[in-house]
């Protein structure tokens, strides 16, 4: 089954990456696998304090990817897999691609204005050679009829 892999964060343009990933599975009988980042915490000298952030961390995460799940099952009928990660965004999209042969693209999420966030700088810049699957970088300035009519 071809499995399109999104990065889930708190911006607008990820809503967007993960529409379009929801529709081409859909029309593909595919599936979406949905990663979200934790951020990784700078080292505090007591472990209770730190601990406490790494929780609210992720209960952070849990909380926006059910979100994003739930959205994505309401509109699209799809159950994707969820996969929360801690660590350097790069190597941990390597690796799950690495481990899951059925993901069949990248789909990330450039914003609407400004510079591109680092994961698309990243791939689409000095690694854009190096994935093993196409990536597709959805713009964020498309509206949902754009999203729909491309997808």
């Amino acid at each position: 089954m071809r499995v399109y892999l999104v990065v889930i964060d708190e911006s607008p343009e990820a809503l967007i990456a993960l529409r379009f990933a929801a529709r081409r599975a859909v029309k593909t009988g595919g599936g979406v696998e949905i990663l979200t980042l934790l951020p990784t915490v700078d080292f505090v000298q007591w472990g209770g304090v730190q601990a406490t952030i790494e929780e609210e961390a992720r209960l952070h995460a849990e909380a926006l990817v059910a979100g994003a799940a739930g959205t994505l099952m309401e509109e699209s009928g799809l159950r994707p897999t969820i996969t929360l990660k801690q660590g350097d965004g790069p190597k941990i999209i390597r690796e799950l691609i690495a481990e899951n042969p059925n993901i069949a693209a990248l789909v990330l999420g450039a914003a609407a204005t400004g510079a591109p966030g680092p994961l698309v700088s990243h791939f689409a810049g000095t690694d854009a050679g190096a994935l093993p699957i196409p990536l597709m970088i959805i713009p964020g300035s498309l509206d949902r009829n754009a999203i729909d009519r491309l997808s």
